[in-house]
């Protein structure tokens, strides 16, 4: 048991180490104030009884540093059940900038995120297509800076920074520090030619790239995976063109969840796509770590049963609190969130139970996502 521990744990150790250099390498991009950009673009939002947050999005996006003439703005409905269609159609009245509101409903058979994604596409008239949700908060600067990759790099995917914002409670500071280390590691394997992770509430394509990998046919029966499924899609047909949009002008606000089972609920929709994940590395770096986090949690009743040294199953913990600590360390100074970092500390009395449970329940079970049970196929 015990070597299998230490391999796991150097494993995981090597893998975290390996994204803090490359995320160290990964250079800041800010476009400069001469830059003038000339991408007409599509922002694409689907939502689903976003009542509550669709305002102060479309405000945001009223007030974006772009030319008005060469940005729209898409909403997709997707069957909300509150006032979020009306709100849009009132909104976009008094707006100087190109609103359309589109109702899945009016196509029958469509219904959840990917759906809303496709039809969006469709239906897009720019160049390079932005996404991001109906409960997100953008920057002034936000297309800009997409428009500056787009424009100097020409990749055929971009994956952006999204942080969590509004963090009151314990709870809430715990899941802005594991959400980082997924965003900073999802940045840093791009940055390694390796994509596994991206947010599908900050990133953006063309429709060519959407059409030329077939978007997301053969994993339609998937609810979850509008983004990684097709990062990982976009990343075998153009390897080498995928880029991750390291910039603070870009980043991308949500709240975290307020519940303990809204939470969950989330992180098992997340987890139920890791079975369908076709490329071997990607399987493999999740399986290394939910394989050094199962090891950890049995060390401890087999220290207390005497089956392990007490200084073997302390020192694997704090291996892995180690490389943790350095690697979120970059990613939170990046999000000016730094202040966070000790919260690392509570949250690794939980982090390794709830990877299991999750990983465990995404794998077999079924979860709630915006008012509708999913049932894994």
């Amino acid at each position: 048991m015990i070597w299998l521990l230490t391999f796991s744990l150097f494993s995981y150790a090597l893998v975290i180490l390996q994204r803090w250099i490359a995320w160290r390498r990964m250079p800041m991009l800010k476009a400069p104030a001469s830059f003038v950009p000339s991408t007409n673009l599509t922002v694409i939002v689907p939502v689903r009884n976003e009542e509550k947050n669709i305002r102060a999005l479309l405000g945001d996006l009223e007030h974006q540093y772009y030319p008005r003439e060469l940005v729209e703005i898409l909403v997709i409905d997707d069957h909300s059940e509150d006032r979020t269609v009306q709100l849009i159609d009132e909104l976009s009245i008094g707006s100087t900038m190109s609103i359309r509101r589109v109702k899945l409903e009016d196509w029958p058979g469509l219904r959840f995120k990917k759906a809303a994604v496709q039809k969006g596409v469709e239906l897009a008239q720019g160049e390079l297509l932005v996404l991001t949700d109906g409960d997100c908060r953008v920057g002034r600067e936000w297309l800009r800076q997409y428009a500056f990759l787009y424009e100097t790099q020409r990749p055929a995917f971009i994956s952006g920074p999204v942080c969590f914002h509004h963090t009151d409670t314990l709870f809430e500071k715990m899941q802005l520090v594991e959400f980082s280390s997924l965003i900073g590691i999802g940045g840093a394997s791009i940055q390694l030619g390796q994509p596994n992770m991206c947010n599908g509430a900050n990133l953006a394509y063309t429709r060519e790239v959407f059409e030329k990998v077939q978007g997301f046919q053969g994993n339609e029966n998937i609810a979850s995976g509008d983004d990684e499924f097709l990062l990982h899609k976009v990343h075998q047909r153009f390897p080498g063109k995928v880029a991750f949009l390291k910039s603070r002008e870009a980043i991308v606000y949500t709240e975290a969840r307020k519940t303990l089972i809204s939470f969950l609920s989330q992180r098992i929709r997340w987890a139920s796509k890791w079975k369908a994940y076709q490329r071997l590395e990607v399987q493999l770096l999740a399986l290394c770590v939910f394989l050094a986090n199962l090891l950890l949690f049995i060390s401890l009743p087999l220290m207390i049963w005497g089956g392990l040294p007490v200084r073997a199953v302390l020192a694997g913990y704090a291996v892995k609190f180690v490389v943790d600590f350095l690697f979120l360390k970059r990613v939170l100074t990046f999000l000016k969130k730094q202040n966070h970092l000790w919260y690392m500390l509570p949250l690794q009395l939980v982090y390794v139970p709830y990877v299991i449970f999750t990983g465990v329940a995404g794998l077999a079970g079924r979860y709630s996502w915006k008012g509708r049970v999913v049932h894994k196929s």
